[in-house]
């Protein structure tokens, strides 16, 4: 119940609807236990005295109590659906932002798939519950209390037959809700997995494709998809037993009534329109015993998504700005001061170990090691992506746990290894850069990544369509493009991390050239070609984690031997600039 209270916050506007609807469901309720006293005096004065205007009388009371309660029902379920929508509203909207708070540790907790579930079908759960579930929540115990008054007031004596029956609905109703309610928690877990299995199909559906693999695929979804629809199968069984428990109870109810009633009425202690009357209380207190056993089904499973919502909402960022975070990154310098980095607290084995390294600003520094050496990781300290678990990553001599994120984050442009277009023209994607760019920046920024040779070609240039994700480009032409919409940041630092790997050598000798023209820039370059980096102010070898070597092309190649290596593997059949062929 914690986890709702928590989310009941996200009510904000709505909170008004929500207290709105639950005072109609009252007034709709009161004027629905009305009718069976209105019946009960039509039936022993009106028709046992066969008086037509006091029956005409009583009929329009009844007719207008049904109305009445039409009336406010209807405006009920308006209040109820905007309250449950716009709470539901409020709550993705909360996930959301929290999830764009997370750093790319709080990121490495949640699987991507469950992350969509929990901002729709957890989300629909919750929605399902107010908009389906407030009515009974509240008019159920109301006609629960009002309905066993009024049959007390009506025969104390027939009244107790609810005092056997409640009991024994209740005991049905916690054995199945104790054995369903994990069964929830399961059944999201099974929708995670299917969403997990769809989202990796049609993200490599080309890969698929490509090796033929449309089969396996097909039998991978099959196999999750089977397994939900047994979860459920299995929990929705267990959870519809309430109904035949109810049935039985409400059916003994009856027959106990009618029995004990018809015996009373033939011996004259009873009229037959009072005990008319009754079995309409009856039927509405065993309605409303149906209604809270289906509300507590509903919130069981509520609980369950509630709790997989407020996880999202309660994951702390790892990562955040300091109180009075430093706005301004004085220049682009670089140091590492024996920084190492674990990506779970408590790992056997570090990514990175006792890094140090200096890089003064406007420098060009080239980083060259084998697959798993933390290139990557390396990099991604700069901008506080990862905060170094031991010793001190700095920018312009600060800390960068001094600097205010958005600020850090401003002036260190990156271009990740996996590249990154939404769907849009390339106009709004290079806009990521600059919101304010004109056309002349956009342009200039595409001529120094080598954007503008395909661009320049394409009918629409900077309003062309990209598709979901730049299907409509090819993987060189999305690396240019991502350097561009990076470049338009006018960062004081530039990583490139193996970013012109689905470049030519050619276009990328084009784009080492035009980056060199930018002399207040420090650039960091991550690359597999020793050719890339040949030019390089300085160049780090790491080897697991580590820092092996740093000098330039000159001294490395004389000294050390892994440079040598990777030089003479990459030499062979290549060019004098150690470019492969």
């Amino acid at each position: 119940m914690g986890d709702l209270k928590r989310l009941a916050r996200c009510l904000g506007p709505y909170r008004r609807d929500l207290f709105l609807g639950a005072f109609l469901i009252l007034v709709e309720t009161v004027f629905e236990l009305i009718i069976p006293v209105l019946m009960a005096d039509l039936i022993d004065v009106g028709v046992a005295q066969r008086d037509v205007p006091y029956m005409l009388s009583k009929g329009v009371q009844m007719g207008l109590c049904a109305l009445l309660a039409l009336v406010t029902g209807l405006l009920y379920a308006q209040f109820a659906a905007r309250a449950a929508y716009g709470w539901g509203a409020q709550v993705r909207e909360a996930e959301y932002a929290r999830v764009q708070d997370y750093s790319f540790a709080n990121l490495d907790h949640f699987e991507t798939a469950s992350l969509v579930t929990r901002m729709t079908t957890d989300v629909t759960v919750l929605q399902n519950a107010i908009n389906g579930g407030f009515r009974p929540m509240v008019r159920g115990p109301v006609m629960l209390v009002m309905g066993i008054g009024l049959s007390f007031w009506m025969d104390p004596e027939l009244a107790m037959v609810f005092l056997v029956c409640a009991p024994v609905l209740a005991v049905i109703l916690f054995f199945i809700l104790r054995r369903v309610a994990p069964m929830y928690g399961r059944l999201q877990q099974m929708v995670d997995r299917l969403n997990n299995v769809v989202q990796e199909g049609l993200t490599a559906i080309r890969a698929v494709k490509a090796f033929v693999r449309g089969t396996y695929e097909e039998e991978k979804f099959q196999a999750v998809n089977t397994q939900l629809m047994e979860t459920s199968r299995k929990t929705f069984r267990t959870a519809v037993l309430n109904l035949p428990a109810f049935q039985l109870t409400m059916y003994s109810a009856i027959v106990l009534i009618l029995w004990f009633g018809g015996e009373k009425i033939l011996a004259g202690r009873l009229e037959v329109g009072d005990l008319t009357g009754f079995l309409s209380y009856v039927l509405q207190v065993m309605n409303s015993l149906m209604l809270i056993s289906n509300v507590f089904l509903m919130l069981t499973r509520s609980l369950a998504s509630a709790h997989r919502v407020a996880e999202v909402l309660d994951e702390v960022p790892t990562l955040t700005s300091p109180a009075d975070g430093i706005t301004q990154i004085p220049d682009g310098s670089v140091d590492f001061e024996n920084v190492s980095f674990q990506y779970k607290a408590g790992a056997q084995t570090s990514a990175l170990s006792g890094v140090t390294l200096h890089i003064r600003a406007g420098e060009t520094v080239g980083i060259l090691g084998g697959t798993g050496s933390a290139k990557t990781t390396l990099v991604q300290l700069i901008p506080r992506l990862y905060d170094a678990t031991v010793g001190t990553v700095r920018v312009g001599g600060r800390d960068v746990r001094e600097y205010d994120l958005r600020a850090l984050r401003d002036a260190v442009g990156i271009v990740l290894q996996k590249n990154v277009l939404f769907s849009g023209t390339v106009r709004e994607n290079l806009l990521w850069g600059d919101p304010e760019a004109t056309d002349e920046a956009l342009w200039a920024a595409c001529r120094t990544a080598r954007a503008d040779e395909f661009l320049e070609r394409m009918p629409k240039g900077l309003d062309t369509d990209l598709g979901q994700g730049g299907v409509n480009v090819s993987g060189g032409q999305k690396q240019r493009l991502c350097i561009a919409r990076t470049l338009l940041k006018h960062p004081k630092i530039l990583i490139f991390d193996d970013s012109t790997s689905a470049v030519d050598t050619a276009t990328e000798a084009q784009i080492r050239t035009a980056l060199a023209a930018l002399p207040d820039v420090t650039k960091i370059i991550i690359a597999q070609r020793v050719g890339s980096v040949m030019g390089a102010d300085q160049i780090v070898v790491l080897e697991d984690g580590r820092v092996h070597a740093v000098g330039t092309h000159q001294e490395l190649l004389a000294g050390d031997p892994i440079y040598q290596e990777i030089y003479a593997s990459q030499k062979k059949g290549g060019d004098g600039d150690g470019q492969t062929a």
